[in-house]
Parts: structure tokens; C-alpha cells; sequence
């Protein structure tokens, strides 16, 4: 009896909505007349459009009332009765009156009775007829697309979520129209209204959680998109060979719209991975290195390297390879749930890869069309140092575990091998003697870094892939070749001798002792006085300006004021590196307060001990280059507040950090050095305690001018013409180099710096750069110099010099 009910219930609710969806279509029809009639008022479009709209959203939550969609009556009434109010504007400037009441009313009543009887819905269990589950999906997708256009411009997200609902309701309007066979379809149909109910889950409650709406969305992407998937299997296997126009221009719709979407889906599936999923497990690293390749394949779809007849098969191979990876991942992450042993899963991963080598040769063969040779035009300066750059970059590749990476990591090291014996072979021999042939290494080895970095981040990436990179490959085996066989023609008298500088050798006097300080006495004198007065309280005096302005020197200055060193209890400094380890630099502290040069154990807690020895002392810590609030928050809270007038010294070029970190004064953002203050650095850099020639005075003050009131670059600026003829000539030449650009931040700063390595000969650019890749501060032994130069090839042992020796005259260049 009551099972009778509900099927009544359940009938008068699909009668009350078939009511409903006629007087939409009336009212839509009715609108459209209107629009069209040349004796009546202009219709608003934007009014319309959001008539629609309301009505798209009232007929969708009709069909899926029985989802238990939270404020369901609440929010479809408040629906309703804007579409009333948006409606009777129009049907009131209509002069048939009696038509649009009667309109008016039987669209609000039968809106009525749908909302009211929400309650008897039929069951979600339930399986809707053909047209009913059509008119769903195509509701849903017009209120997809409005998310996309209209509420959030630019998202990609949203864009493909209303693509995959277009490809899902045009596939199903292909079956109700008849043109594909429903035993086709019969095991994907549920999965249709399965997918609509998700879709209209999400799209109800984005109205208001605004907070999660990234989540959730890429959430209903992973639980959407294989639907999309199992349309693209049907129609390559059921429908490639249709002859109807209709499946015809649905095919081109989903080669044009699925590269994106499964590309979206497989970022969000790796993300996925990721948080469930540890990343050393095996199984999934090699799906992660599957789907970079898949995502290198999609990045690049559709171009035309690619053969167009060839576009939908290559798609529908990509779509299957997904489909295997999609459920590799459920299987391991439920395995690993579980705490099931993942052995064949991984064994199943190992099986997934070979199909990378196989679609390979398919793309060469098959689907790609073999692009133009084209020859790029590199760099040919500086060749020595980028050979030796690309070499570390090769080994740092090949110690990195990112998955993009993983994908040519054979690759890499095939390169890294062959490069190594070219690299040693025009390290120990005269360039010149070999022009063309060094010519061709340099161009070889541009195109394989250019190559290789192309592919990590999907630069045009299945090309190179595919073809450039073993292309590529091949060039240096030919060229290790053609060394392999000029080794014994070499004569024994033509060996380089790497400490010669091919560059004029200048008399080099030793420049004035210690930091020469210039400037800044007002400012001295402030911070002395913040740091020896005061509150009793703890307190930071924060230095700020942009790099070179004399930040560090100046702390440096006042750091070792004798008033500063006889009122504290304890002083430290510390320069804090971007890449900075929390532990070393507490370590490097507490031995400095502490007199004690023992690192402290792993299993000492550092800022405890160091908390302590802090504790009840009047301490000064420098905190030099301070990069981040983060590192501030981290290594401050190991010093005590207590009321002994403490103080913290920062430098920091981000003025967001010194205000982070103010307690009662507020921070000095650095002036320039002024014009005259700019020579008198310059002038006792360049001559020490000599006076400039009268000849070179204007010169070198136009120089200064052109430095900007920048410490670091007047440094810079006269250590380079320190070592230089003081000739006019030679003044004027740097002062060219400065007019070319202006100082106004930290890119132009780097510039200048330029200058300086520029002028350094060949064989010492390495040796900088070695420096440059260790943290700042560091004190390097010439006994460690010996060993990594030596090991790197930077310097070799001559005739007439041992190697330490040669490292030595390198040092004091």
C-alpha cells in the first residue's frame, strides 16, 4: 500500500514537472516573439539573459530535489519569486494581457508545486528516462558555462568543467536523437546521471562556500572525467567509422576540448597522489613519470606537427593510457589503506612504462610529422665557463627526484657522459688550434641544455622529445668521436698552461687593509644610541635598503664601536642566508656567545642551549640579510625577553620584514651615499691612502656621480679600476660603461657586477662562481680550494708549479 503511494508521489512530481518544462519553453518562446515584434518596446538583453538563467537553475534543482540539497525550499522560493519579479516588467509592457497573466500564473504554479513536493521526488536510485536526464544535462551545462564567462573569468577549472558537461550532454544527445545504438551505451548511461548528480552537488553549494571551492572543484574533476573518458573509448571504438555529420562534428568537438581537460585531470590527479600516496613508493613514481609523459603529449595537442587524420587515434590512445593510470592509483591508494602488500600493483606500474618507449616510436612514425631543421643561433663568448655551468646543471638534474625529470633521466646522463671527455679535452688544449671544432661543442651544447630544459617544463616538449633530443644525442657521440680520434695527433709541446691569462698582466698594488667606511655618521651615531640607550625591554633596530646600499658595513661599523663592545654581556653575528639551516646558524651563534668552537650534537636541542646562555645576559645579536618573516619568527624565538636592554641588529632589503619584527623603534631605510661621500669611497678604494692625480679628478668624480650613492657598486666600480692603468683613457672607458644603464634596483645592481666579471680572465670565471655556490660567509680553506679546483679542472699543476701553488697565485689575483 504504501510502496502504491510513493509511486503515485513520485508520478504526480514528474507530471508537475513536465507542466513546469512547457511553461519554461512558453514563457522562453513568448520572450523570444517579444523580441522580434516591431511595434514593442525594446526588451532588456541583460535582463533577459538572467531570467534564463534563474529558470536554467529552477529546472535543474527541480530534477535533483532528491539530493537532500541543503536550504532547498528556502533557496528555490527566493528563486522563484525573482523570477516573478523579473518576468512581470515584460508581461505588463505586453498589450495581450490575458495571455501574459495566464502565463504568469501557470509558470508560478507549477514552479509551486515542483518546489512544494520535493519531498516525494522519486529516489535517487531511480533511473531517469532518456529526455528527462537530456534536459538535465544540458541545464547543466548552460549553468557551468555561466560560471566559467561570467562569475570566474580566467579559470581554468570552471572552463573545463563546463567543456566536460558539453561533451556529456552532446554525446547523450546523440543517443536520444537515435543516431548511436543504446546496447553502445547501456553500461555508460548511469554513469551520465551519476555524473549530472555531482555536478549539481557542486554547482549548489559553490553559490556560497567560497573558501573550499579550488578543493571541491578539482575533487568533482577526478570523479567526472573518466566519464569523459569512457566517451572518448566509445567513440573511437564504436563511432570513428560513423558517416553521420552529427558524430562527425561531435568528434572534432572532443579533439578540440579533451587535451585540456585530461591534461587538468591529470594535474589534479598527480596533486592527488601526492597527499595520499607516499612518493617513494615505487608504484608511484613510475606513474608519476607515465603522466609527465601523457601531460607532454596533451601540452602540445592539437598542433600541427601533428598528422590531423592521426589527431583522434593519438587522443583516444592518451584517453586509455589514462584510463590504466586512473585506476592504478585507486588501486594503490585503497592497497595502501589497507596496509595490503602493493607488489603486483607495482609490477603492474613497471608494465604501464613500457608503454612510453612503444608510443614513442609511434609518434615518430606515425603520428608526428618530422619537423623543419631549423639551426639556432647561440652564444659562442664565455664558452669554457658555460661548459662547465651545464655540467653542474647536468649533475644537479641528475640528482633531482622531480618527476618531469625521471622521464629523461637516462637521457641526461647519456649526455652528462659524453660531454665530460669533450669538456677535458678543450680544458687541457689551445681553443684556437681547434676553432671549428670547438664551434661545433658549444653549439651542440647550447642545443642539448636548450633541448633538455624545453622538455622539463613542456616547452614545445614533444618534439624534443621525440626527435631533437636524440638527434641531439647522436651530435655528441659524433663529436667525442672525432676528439676520441685527434688525441694522437696532438703534439706533446701543445699543452695550456691554465694560470696564463691571455689578457695584458697590470701591476696590482695591495689596496688599504680592513672595511673602508664612508658616510653615514648621523646615522652611525642613531643607531648607537638606540643600541647603548633605550628601553630596558628587548628591542630591534632594523636596517633597510636595497642591496649595495651599505647595509652590512654599517651594522659592521657599529658592531665593533668600542661603546657597543663594552655594554653588552655577549655579541654575536650572523648572516643569514635564502637557504638558510635553522640548526647551523643557532650553532654558529651559541659559539660566539659561548667562546666554544664545538659543534653541538644532532641530538641537543640548539635553541634551548642557546635560550639559556642568552638568558639574563644584555646581548646584542646581528641578524645580517634577513630574507623572510618566517626566518625571523624561527630563529628569534631562541632569544630571551628579559629586561637587561637586549638588542637585535637586522639588515634587510624587505622593508615587510624589519616591520614584522619592530618592538619600539621603528626601522632606518637607508639613504644613498651622497656625491662627495661616493668619491671620497672611491677615491681611498682605488689609491688607498693616496690622493687621486688632478688628472683623473673629474673623471672620478663623474664615476662616482654615475654610481647612484651606491656603496656596493663605487666597491665594485674602483676595485676594478684599481688594478688598471691610471690613465684618463681607462677612466673614461668604465664611466661609458656606467652611462649605458641607471641603478635603480637590485637587476641593475647585477649589471655592474657584470662589469667586474667581465674583465676576468677566462680561467678565473669558475673559480668565482665556485664561491658564489656556497652559503654567504662561508670560510673556505685554500687546502679544500686545492682539491674541489683541482677535481672540477679549474687549475692544473704546471712545468713549473705544483698545484698548491697555482692555487695559491689564483687566491691572490
Amino acid at each position: 500500500m504504501e510502496k502504491r503511494k510513493d509511486n503515485e508521489e513520485a508520478n504526480n512530481s514528474l507530471v508537475s514537472f513536465s507542466a513546469l518544462r512547457k511553461d519554461v519553453a512558453d514563457v522562453l518562446d513568448f520572450i523570444e516573439r517579444l523580441k522580434n515584434e516591431e511595434d514593442q518596446k525594446a526588451v532588456d538583453v541583460d535582463l533577459i539573459e538572467s531570467l534564463k538563467l534563474k529558470l536554467t537553475f529552477i529546472c535543474t534543482y527541480v530534477q535533483l530535489s532528491y539530493s537532500n540539497l541543503e536550504q532547498f525550499e528556502d533557496i528555490m522560493t527566493r528563486k522563484r519569486q525573482e523570477v516573478e519579479n523579473l518576468l512581470q516588467p515584460i508581461l505588463d509592457d505586453d498589450g495581450n494581457n490575458a495571455g501574459c497573466k495566464y502565463v504568469l500564473t501557470s509558470l508560478a504554479s507549477n514552479m509551486d508545486d515542483c518546489i512544494s513536493s520535493h519531498h516525494h521526488s522519486y529516489k535517487s536510485d531511480a533511473t531517469m528516462m532518456d529526455e528527462q536526464l537530456d534536459f538535465l544535462l544540458l541545464n547543466l551545462y548552460h549553468l557551468s558555462k555561466h560560471r566559467a564567462e561570467k562569475m570566474f573569468p580566467g579559470v581554468t577549472n570552471y572552463e573545463v568543467l563546463q567543456n566536460v558537461c558539453g561533451n556529456v550532454r552532446d554525446f547523450h544527445g546523440l543517443i536520444v536523437n537515435g543516431c548511436i545504438n543504446h546496447e553502445t551505451v547501456e553500461n555508460v548511461l548511469p554513469l551520465f546521471q551519476l555524473m549530472a548528480e555531482r555536478v549539481g552537488h557542486f554547482l549548489w553549494e559553490d553559490q556560497n562556500d567560497r573558501d573550499s571551492r579550488p578543493f571541491k572543484l578539482a575533487h568533482l574533476l577526478l570523479k567526472i572525467v573518466p566519464t569523459e573518458l569512457e566517451v572518448m573509448h566509445i567513440c573511437y571504438k564504436n563511432l570513428k567509422a560513423s558517416t553521420s555529420a552529427e558524430v562527425g562534428r561531435f568528434i572534432n568537438q572532443l579533439q578540440e576540448t579533451s587535451p585540456d581537460i585530461l591534461r587538468e585531470y591529470l594535474i589534479h590527479l598527480q596533486e592527488h597522489m601526492v597527499t595520499v600516496i607516499t612518493p617513494s613508493t615505487l608504484g608511484a613514481r613510475n606513474i608519476h613519470v607515465m603522466i609527465e609523459f601523457l601531460l607532454i603529449i596533451l601540452s602540445d595537442m592539437p598542433k600541427d606537427f601533428i598528422h590531423h587524420d592521426k589527431l583522434f587515434d593519438l587522443l583516444a590512445l592518451v584517453g586509455a593510457l589514462i584510463k590504466e593510470v586512473s585506476t592504478l592509483v585507486r588501486d594503490l591508494e585503497e592497497k595502501l589503506r589497507n596496509k595490503e602488500s602493493t607488489d603486483e600493483t607495482n609490477r603492474a606500474t613497471l608494465k604501464l612504462l613500457e608503454n612510453i618507449d612503444l608510443l614513442k616510436e609511434d609518434l615518430k612514425h606515425v603520428y608526428l610529422k618530422v619537423p623543419d631543421s631549423s639551426q639556432c643561433c647561440f652564444p659562442m663568448s664565455d664558452g669554457p665557463l658555460f661548459m662547465h655551468l651545464l655540467q653542474r646543471h647536468l649533475d644537479d638534474l641528475l640528482d633531482s627526484n622531480a618527476y618531469s625529470i625521471a622521464l629523461i633521466k637516462e637521457e641526461i646522463g647519456l649526455v652528462k657522459h659524453d660531454l665530460e671527455p669533450i669538456r677535458s679535452f678543450f680544458v687541457n688544449i689551445e681553443q684556437e688550434w681547434y676553432k671549428d671544432l670547438w664551434a661545433r661543442v658549444l653549439d651542440v651544447a647550447y642545443e642539448a641544455k636548450d633541448v633538455i630544459d624545453s622538455i622539463i617544463v613542456r616547452d614545445n616538449g614533444l618534439l624534443h622529445l621525440i626527435f631533437s633530443l636524440p638527434i641531439t644525442i647522436k651530435r655528441i657521440k659524433l663529436i667525442k668521436e672525432d676528439i676520441s680520434n685527434l688525441h694522437e695527433k696532438i703534439p706533446e709541446n701543445r699543452g695550456l698552461i691554465v694560470v696564463n691569462s691571455s689578457k695584458k698582466p697590470i701591476e696590482s698594488k695591495s689596496l688599504t687593509t680592513g672595511k673602508i667606511i664612508v658616510g653615514f655618521e648621523e646615522e652611525t651615531k642613531w643607531i648607537l644610541r638606540k643600541l647603548t640607550g633605550g628601553p630596558t625591554d628587548l628591542d630591534v633596530i632594523s636596517i633597510t635598503g636595497m642591496p649595495g646600499s651599505g647595509k652590512t658595513t654599517l651594522a659592521y661599523k657599529v658592531y665593533n664601536d668600542k661603546s657597543v663592545s663594552s655594554h653588552f654581556d655577549l655579541r654575536a653575528w650572523c648572516t643569514v642566508d635564502q637557504e638558510y639551516d635553522e640548526k647551523k646558524l643557532l650553532d654558529k651563534i651559541f659559539n660566539q656567545v659561548s667562546d666554544s668552537d664545538s659543534t653541538l650534537s644532532e641530538n641537543i636541542d640548539v635553541a634551548d642551549k642557546l635560550r639559556k646562555q642568552l638568558f639574563g645576559k644584555r646581548y646584542l645579536i646581528v641578524l645580517d640579510d634577513m630574507w623572510d618573516t618566517t626566518t625571523w619568527d624561527e630563529l628569534t624565538r631562541s632569544f630571551p625577553e628579559v629586561k637587561k636592554g637586549s638588542r637585535i641588529l637586522l639588515t634587510t632589503r624587505e622593508k615587510e620584514v624589519a616591520l614584522h619584527g619592530k618592538l619600539y623603534t621603528a626601522p632606518l631605510n637607508l639613504r644613498l651615499l651622497r656625491s662627495e661621500e661616493s668619491w671620497e669611497l672611491l677615491e681611498k678604494r682605488a689609491f688607498g691612502n693616496e690622493s687621486s692625480p688632478n688628472e683623473l679628478l673629474d673623471v672620478g668624480k663623474e664615476i662616482a656621480e654615475n654610481c647612484k650613492g651606491l656603496p656596493l657598486v663605487v666597491d665594485l666600480i674602483a676595485g676594478g679600476i684599481a688594478g688598471r692603468e691610471k690613465k684618463k683613457s681607462v677612466w673614461l672607458e668604465v664611466l661609458n660603461n656606467l652611462h649605458s644603464f641607471i641603478l635603480k634596483n637590485e637587476v641593475e645592481v647585477m649589471k655592474v657586477i657584470e662589469i667586474s666579471y667581465d674583465h676576468l680572465p677566462d680561467h678565473l670565471k669558475p673559480c668565482l662562481l665556485h664561491f658564489a655556490s656556497n652559503p654567504k660567509d662561508t670560510a673556505t680553506p685554500i687546502f679544500d680550494l686545492k682539491i674541489v679546483w683541482g677535481a672540477e679542472g679549474f687549475v692544473e699543476k704546471t712545468d713549473m708549479k705544483s698545484m698548491e701553488e697555482v692555487v695559491k697565485i689564483l687566491w691572490m689575483i
